[in-house]
C-alpha cells in the first residue's frame, strides 16, 4: 500500500472530535437541569439507564413517540434563531404521548449537521433541556452527528424519542367516548412545527418582511418571524393535573392533518365531530397565512391547527368544570363543538 505524501486526520475529514467533545462539557449543565430521581446514569455512557419505581406503578404501560420539527428549521436558520427549536422538537413528542394519558419520563435527542457550530449547536440543546423542564421529563441521552457532505453549510436536522408511562387503567383509547360528549379545544402558540413547507412557500410568494409587526397572543405586538418562529406549547404538566378527575376521555394533539385529521383519530366507529369555528378566535398569524396565500378555509383546516393545539373529549355534564380548571391554571380553553354520529364519509362537520 503506497503511504500518501501527508498523513489524514479525522478532522481534516471534517469532522471535530474535540468540539464535539466541548459540546458535551458545555450541555452539562442545561441536562442536568432536566434529571429526575429514576435516572440513573449521566451523559457519556453507551446507554442511559432509568428505573422504573415499582412502588409508584401498580400495572405500568410504557408509551413511546419519535418526531423532528420539519421545515421549521429552515426559518429558524433563516432568522438565526436557534434558542427556541429545541422546545419544538420535545414538545412534538411529548404532546403526542400525552394523548394516551401518559406522563413523559425521558426524552433523548439526534442532533445532526455538516460541521458542528458550537454556540448554534449548545442554543439548540439548551432549547431541548428547557422542553424537558416544561414536560417535566429527563434529557437522558443524545446523539450530535457530524457529517461532512451530507448537509449544506450552517444546517442542521433533528429528531427525537420520548418515552413516557401510564397505568393501564388510566389509558385513554377513546373507547369511553361517545355522541353528544363535548370537544374541548386548548388554544396553540401559533403553527407550532405543521405546515412549514406551506408557510415557507407563502412567505415567497408574497415576498412578505418577517420584521413587520402583527398581532401577537393577548393582542401584543409581535413581528412575523416571532409569531411564526414561536415554539410549540406543552401541554404536559396542565393535562396531566386535569386527567386526575377522570372527567377527560379522550385527547387529540393538533399536528400534521390540522383540526380535519387529528381528532377523528381518536374516535370510534360510527361517530364524528360538529366543530363551530367561531368558537375561538384564530390568531392573526393564521388569518396573515390564509390572506397572503390565497389559501381555501378547507386546505387550513386540514393543514394548520387554526389556533388549537391539543383537544380533549369529554362528557357534557363535566364540560364547564374541565374548562374552569383549565382556565385557573391560565391555559385558554374553549368549547368548540360536540361528538355526533357519523358514517365513514362525513365524519368533519364545520360551521361557523
Amino acid at each position: 500500500m503506497n503511504n500518501p505524501k501527508e498523513s489524514l486526520s479525522y478532522r481534516d475529514a471534517g469532522v471535530d472530535i474535540d468540539a464535539g467533545n466541548e459540546l458535551v462539557e458545555r450541555i452539562k449543565p442545561a441536562v442536568k437541569s432536566t434529571l429526575r430521581p429514576e435516572v440513573l446514569t449521566g451523559l457519556g455512557g453507551f446507554g442511559a439507564l432509568f428505573e422504573m419505581n415499582p412502588g409508584r406503578w401498580r400495572d405500568p404501560l410504557l408509551v413511546s413517540g419519535t418526531d423532528g420539527v420539519g421545515t421549521k428549521l429552515v426559518l429558524a436558520r433563516q432568522l438565526g434563531q436557534h434558542g427556541t427549536i429545541g422546545i419544538d422538537l420535545v414538545a412534538m413528542c411529548v404532546n403526542d404521548i400525552l394523548t394516551c394519558g401518559a406522563e413523559p419520563l425521558f426524552f433523548l435527542d439526534y442532533f445532526a449537521t455538516g460541521k458542528l457550530h458550537l454556540d448554534e449547536a449548545q442554543a439548540v440543546i439548551e432549547g431541548i433541556a428547557e422542553g424537558c423542564r416544561q414536560a417535566g421529563c429527563a434529557l437522558i441521552g443524545g446523539e450530535t452527528a457530524e457529517m461532512p457532505g451530507m448537509y449544506g453549510e450552517g444546517e442542521y436536522d433533528l429528531a427525537g424519542f420520548s418515552v413516557g408511562v401510564v397505568e393501564r387503567s388510566d389509558l385513554l383509547d377513546g373507547s369511553r367516548i361517545e355522541a353528544g360528549h363535548r370537544i374541548l379545544g386548548l388554544a396553540s402558540s401559533g403553527p407550532h412545527s405543521n405546515g412549514y413547507s406551506l408557510i415557507r412557500k407563502v412567505i415567497e410568494r408574497s415576498g412578505a418582511d418577517l420584521d413587520s409587526t402583527i398581532k401577537g397572543p393577548g393582542g401584543s405586538p409581535v413581528s412575523l418571524g416571532e409569531a411564526l418562529l414561536a415554539p410549540t406549547r406543552i401541554y404536559v404538566k396542565p393535562v396531566l393535573a386535569m386527567l386526575r378527575s377522570r372527567a377527560v376521555d379522550g385527547l387529540a394533539h393538533i399536528t400534521g392533518g390540522g383540526l380535519t385529521e387529528n381528532i377523528v383519530r381518536i374516535l370510534p366507529r360510527g361517530l364524528g365531530i360538529a366543530v363551530d369555528t367561531s368558537a375561538w378566535e384564530t390568531p392573526e398569524v393564521f388569518s396573515w397565512l390564509q390572506e397572503n396565500g390565497a389559501i381555501e378555509d378547507s386546505e387550513m383546516l386540514r393543514t394548520f391547527n387554526c389556533g388549537v393545539g391539543m383537544v380533549m373529549i369529554v362528557p357534557e355534564p363535566d364540560a364547564d368544570g374541565v374548562r374552569s380548571q383549565a382556565h385557573s391554571m391560565d391555559l385558554d380553553c374553549f368549547d368548540m363543538g360536540s361528538v355526533v354520529t357519523a358514517d365513514v364519509d362525513s365524519r368533519v362537520q364545520y360551521s361557523s
